[in-house]
């Protein structure tokens, strides 16, 4: 089995759900399926991040950006309960923002507090969360992209 920043399916519900909901290409038009879901992976130059639909979501994507942000490698990320993304004082303004996006379908220009493996906390910056929803329209979790962050 692929992992998911290798499956071309997962990489169509991911852009396509992007693109469906905000009218717009989450990866450059002009290259291949195969190339585009290697250059969201490997090279762009923004941070992106999927959880699934569980009771308690866990991420199961996290793009080389991401990684890097965050501290964790592939393997870690994609084991980890995406509420640990945030400290506990903000968790629970977190969830109120996800329960805006699965009403209204995305949200863009948040801003909130996140922290990495280390502990260390980080401004994310003007991001845009996402329903996961394939074109059947089945909800298979939420994504954001993450433009710009900053130390605190």
């Amino acid at each position: 089995m692929l992992p998911l920043h290798q499956d071309p399916a997962f990489h169509a519900l991911l852009t396509g759900s992007y693109e469906r909901l905000l009218g717009k290409p989450l990866v450059p038009g002009d290259l291949s399926p195969t190339a585009a879901a290697a250059w969201l992976y490997e090279e762009a130059p923004f941070a992106i991040l999927a959880h699934n639909t569980a009771p308690d979501p866990v991420f199961v994507y996290g793009n080389k950006a991401a990684q890097r942000r965050f501290g964790y490698d592939w393997d870690e990320i994609t084991a980890l309960p995406s509420r640990l993304s945030a400290e506990a004082p903000n968790r629970e303004e977190r969830q109120r923002f996800l329960e805006r996006v699965q009403r209204l379908g995305y949200e863009a220009g948040y801003q909130g507090v996140r922290i990495t493996k280390s502990g260390h906390r980080f401004m994310i910056e003007e991001a845009t969360l996402w329903q996961m929803i394939d074109a059947d329209g089945v909800l298979h979790g939420q994504a954001v992209i993450i433009p710009r962050t900053r130390d605190l």
